[in-house]
């Protein structure tokens, strides 16, 4: 939750941080049309009804496998990021501190917050020798959807990585009841373990490249996004692109890490 108050502290209410998402969302622009149809189905996936299917798909499960508290949590999860997102949107103000600023976008992302919230459901529910694969799918498709909303400049990046903290927030608090209960299989298994270590990974790598590349181009936007170069709106998008699979990334591994 911390995460959610520092991003909406730098990005949504200082210049500097309008000023670096300015400059990545023009990024997205340049390459807009030939991802168009790709993201706006990945967008299409996500409604209510698609997230209460999901959601309740996940419950059935746990009741499936009799693990009566998974089923309850996964409705704590879904509505609690939701409900939650919903909220901070209406708190949330985003001002018109650029002239350029076109007052779209909301933080944070409520499209980002479905996928998320699904994600970390399929995770919380799924048997211990499929985790490590719903993970890695569940951070694909969390990532993906977090992507495209930025691409088609429904929102900024910092409304996906605050989606993604709104969930995670939410889902390790779910999880704190099952401390000290035994665990449902061997913890160490190879997939596991090589997940673990790939997520990981991919978090680190993401998150560090992402914030070079975002300061190089916020460097050689010199304050003006208007006048930025192609190479700089490329290189602020690449980097808004990156910290976003870095910040899904370490999302799904600490779910993962934490599931016993």
């Amino acid at each position: 939750m911390a995460v959610v108050v520092g991003l909406a502290a730098v990005f949504v209410n200082t210049t500097p941080g309008q000023w670096v998402e300015q400059v990545a969302l023009r990024g997205s622009e340049l390459g807009r049309e030939s991802v168009q149809p790709l993201t706006r189905f990945v967008l299409g996936l996500v409604s209510v009804p698609f997230l209460l299917a999901g959601a309740a798909a996940c419950a059935a499960v746990a009741l499936v496998r009799r693990r009566w508290g998974d089923a309850i949590r996964v409705a704590v999860i879904v509505g609690g990021a939701n409900l939650t997102t919903q909220v901070l949107k209406d708190v949330i103000e985003r001002p018109a501190l650029l002239e350029e600023w076109k007052g779209m976008a909301s933080y944070p992302s409520g499209h980002t917050t479905v996928a998320a919230s699904l994600a970390a459901v399929a995770l919380l529910v799924a048997p211990r020798v499929a985790r490590p694969a719903v993970a890695l799918v569940g951070a694909g498709y969390m990532i993906a959807t977090g992507v495209a909303t930025v691409s088609l400049a429904w929102h900024r990046p910092s409304d996906v990585v605050g989606a993604f903290a709104v969930v995670t927030a939410w889902s390790l608090l779910a999880m704190i009841p099952t401390r000290g209960a035994r665990a449902d299989g061997e913890p160490g298994t190879a997939g596991r373990v090589v997940v673990g270590w790939l997520l990981g990974a991919l978090a680190v790598a993401g998150l560090a490249i992402g914030a070079v590349a975002a300061f190089v181009a916020a460097n050689a936007a010199a304050g003006a996004p208007a006048d930025a170069s192609a190479t700089t709106y490329y290189l602020a998008y690449l980097s808004s692109s990156l910290g976003i699979v870095g910040a899904g990334c370490l999302a799904q591994w600490a779910l993962l890490l934490a599931r016993r």
